[in-house]
């Protein structure tokens, strides 16, 4: 991929101040590989992610980025290592390797329950943390000012802004090492890519690791500190955010953006 460059999201936000990758990694992902049955969808994937450090994994549908998601967190069946802080997760059930400091927010935001209200949801985010509750609960609210007005509203009655919000606020709640998005702008309006731009930035400030799979360029390029493009299966580029594309409307409309 030739240098290119993206000055400013489109949003004219100013461009996310990059890491120098000087924190620990904390995730480490050697030859990773996912697959249905027989059907491998990517494969000898390598990644890193270090100690407040955000990375998108771009593609254009097709390409795996869920899938990989789906294997670091063990809901894909795959091979290769995943080490968090030092610990080999690779043998280890999915809800272990939540135990251990992985959580995921799948894509549509499929890890709420519509028929229970807010405030039942973030209970549930919050049965694997021993203390502290209640402030990790105003933590999420101080993210998300509008979840604490809608405690007692069906989580199958919010918006999808408000959706996103609390998928996200169930998974912060459990104080992860690492956090995977999975396409979380994904029919979402331009304000609550905002707001999950500026909450990605804070959570990276407070020392959480990020993986963010997107499709939406201008986002991702406004929110992490780099990329790995994936293209059938594997990794195809990567690098920081200005390597991207000077005019990011082609390489959105490549994503199919």
């Amino acid at each position: 991929m030739a240098s290119m460059s993206i000055p400013h999201a489109r949003d004219g936000s100013p461009p996310v101040r990059r890491a120098n990758r000087s924190g620990k990694d904390i995730l480490v992902c050697k030859d990773i590989s996912a697959r249905y049955g027989r059907i491998e969808v990517c494969r000898s994937i390598d990644l890193r992610v270090a100690t407040g450090e955000a990375v998108a994994i771009l593609g254009p549908n097709g390409a795996g980025k869920s899938s990989l998601l789906g294997s670091i967190a063990g809901l894909v069946q795959g091979d290769g290592v995943v080490e968090l802080d030092g610990r080999d997760l690779s043998k280890l059930p999915a809800h272990s390797r939540a135990q251990c400091g992985l959580a995921l927010v799948p894509e549509i935001r499929g890890n709420i329950c519509s028929a229970l209200t807010v405030e039942e949801n973030l209970a549930l985010g919050l049965r694997m943390i021993r203390s502290n509750r209640k402030a990790a609960l105003e933590r999420i609210f101080d993210m998300f000012p509008i979840l604490r007005e809608r405690m007692q509203a069906a989580a199958g009655m919010l918006s999808g802004g408000e959706q996103q919000m609390l998928a996200v606020g169930m998974a912060v709640a459990r104080r992860p090492r690492v956090l995977l998005l999975d396409e979380p702008t994904q029919g979402l309006a331009p304000s609550v890519h905002e707001l999950l731009r500026d909450t990605i930035r804070q959570l990276r400030a407070d020392g959480l690791a990020i993986i963010v799979a997107e499709q939406n360029v201008p986002f991702a390029a406004s929110a992490v500190d780099r990329f790995v493009m994936l293209f059938d299966g594997q990794i195809a580029a990567s690098g920081e955010p200005d390597e991207l594309r000077k005019h990011d409307e082609i390489l959105s409309s490549f994503l199919g953006a």
